[in-house]
This record gives C-alpha cells, sequence and structure tokens, in this order.
C-alpha cells in the first residue's frame, strides 16, 4: 500500500441507483464497479439526466439523442444493468436548481436505493483543466436530492400512487473525484468495463478519436488507483454520508 491509500468501499448494500449528465458518463472509469456489483447479485439502475443529443458535431442533436440512448442502453447490458431512465433535460445547458433536483429526488423516491452513484462534480479533475458544467451541476444536485428524497414536505406533489418519501440513501459515491477517498477492486471486471466504454462507438468516432483505445484509456485511471487499494485494477469514489453529522 501507499502512503495514499484508499479505504474499501462498504459493500453491504442492496439497491444503488446511478445518476449522471449524459450517455458514457459512468463508462469513462466507473462501469467495471458497476458490474462487479451486478455480479454480487445487486440491483443498480441508470438515470441519464440528458440524452447526450448535444454531444456529436457532426449529429443533429434529433438524430444524436436516438443513437446515444441506444449506445448507453448496449453499454448498460453488457455490465448487468436492466433499466436506463432519461430525464430529458437539454444536453449542454443543464442548470443546478430546483427542477433538477426535484427531477432526480422523484427518480430515488421511486427506486428506493441505498446508495446514488454520480460523477465528480468538483471544479477540475485534479488539475488544471476544468470539469463540464454538466457534470457539476448533475453531481450537486444528487447529492442534495438524496438528502430532498426524506422529507415529505419537498416536492409532495410526487406522492401519489403509492410513491413515498425515501430517507434510507446512506451514502452518495462520486465517481472519478479527485478528492476520493476510497476505492473497490475492479480487477475481475475490468474488460466488461471496457467492453462497456467501446459500446459508445459513435460517440467516440464522433470525437474524432481515431486512435482511442478503451484498455490504454481505463488502465490510465485504474491502474494507479489499483495501486492504492493495493490491487491491480480499482475505481476512485469521493464518498459523502446521509447520516446527520457524520
Amino acid at each position: 500500500m501507499t502512503d495514499d491509500a484508499l479505504l474499501p468501499l462498504i459493500e453491504d448494500w442492496h439497491r444503488a441507483l446511478v445518476v449522471v449528465a449524459h450517455p458514457d458518463d459512468i463508462e469513462f472509469g466507473a462501469a467495471a464497479a458497476v458490474a462487479r456489483w451486478t455480479g454480487q447479485g445487486k440491483t443498480v439502475s441508470y438515470c441519464m439526466v440528458t440524452s447526450g443529443e448535444a454531444g456529436i458535431d457532426g449529429l443533429a442533436p434529433e438524430e444524436c439523442a436516438a443513437v446515444r440512448e441506444a449506445e448507453e442502453r448496449a453499454s448498460a447490458a453488457i455490465v448487468g444493468v436492466e433499466t436506463v431512465e432519461f430525464l430529458g433535460f437539454p444536453d449542454g445547458v443543464v442548470e443546478f436548481g430546483v427542477p433538477l433536483r426535484a427531477a432526480i429526488t422523484e427518480r430515488i423516491r421511486r427506486h428506493r436505493p441505498d446508495i446514488v452513484i454520480t460523477g465528480n462534480f468538483r471544479e477540475t479533475w485534479g488539475g488544471r483543466s476544468p470539469n463540464q458544467a454538466d457534470h457539476i451541476a448533475v453531481g450537486r444536485a444528487a447529492l442534495h436530492a438524496s438528502q430532498d428524497a426524506g422529507n415529505r414536505w419537498i416536492y409532495r406533489d410526487q406522492l401519489i400512487d403509492g410513491l413515498q418519501p425515501w430517507s434510507r440513501v446512506r451514502q452518495v459515491w462520486a465517481a472519478g473525484s479527485p478528492q476520493s477517498t476510497h476505492a473497490v477492486d475492479t480487477t475481475d471486471t475490468f474488460d466488461a468495463g471496457v467492453a462497456s466504454l467501446t459500446a459508445h462507438r459513435a460517440y467516440i468516432e464522433g470525437l474524432g478519436w481515431e486512435d482511442f483505445d478503451p484498455a490504454e484509456f481505463l488502465e490510465g485511471m485504474s491502474r494507479p488507483t489499483g495501486q492504492r487499494l493495493g490491487v491491480t485494477h480499482a475505481a476512485a469514489f469521493e464518498v459523502f454520508s446521509m447520516g446527520f453529522g457524520e
């Protein structure tokens, strides 16, 4: 182990909800972790705030949305995720605020997860390059929606047809955060994570990354993280506890 060792994530949970801004966000580093958890018999569901319709310069948004939604569903299936939902917020201009918090809160109340997983919502990835605005907005909203979901007096219009508040989100995990303190061993599921990213073929080609190698890219993150956890490959997460005062 190294001086900047990471702690292992808790894994005594049953349901997780992944809330990210775009199709492909979870595949750029954390899909192998999802494959590990579904392989353990856990239920993981995906919620995409946008359909990524502004992500391919050569495709009009309407066409792009259909392509990217299809790629995300195929990508999710590779790592054992059956439920993929899209909230329909506009790609590239997602704003942090009550409408976004409310939409995510409704999904949390519906899926009743033990753990909510989102992406890095810090200002950077640990260097000087800024994070993307949608990532920041969605990650912050997912964190606060995990609090909102248990309060029956917030978004009361959602509590119809049997939908109830959900106050049992134990933790929120932000994948790839530069302030990560925890990680999970993805050595046995690394190849599944690579296949899941590779499934975003149209998106990667649309970026013009002709020589992009998904395995090489993911290894660049998973091996250093694995070293900090004492394994070959790992995915890192910043952990936020939903317990009062923790």
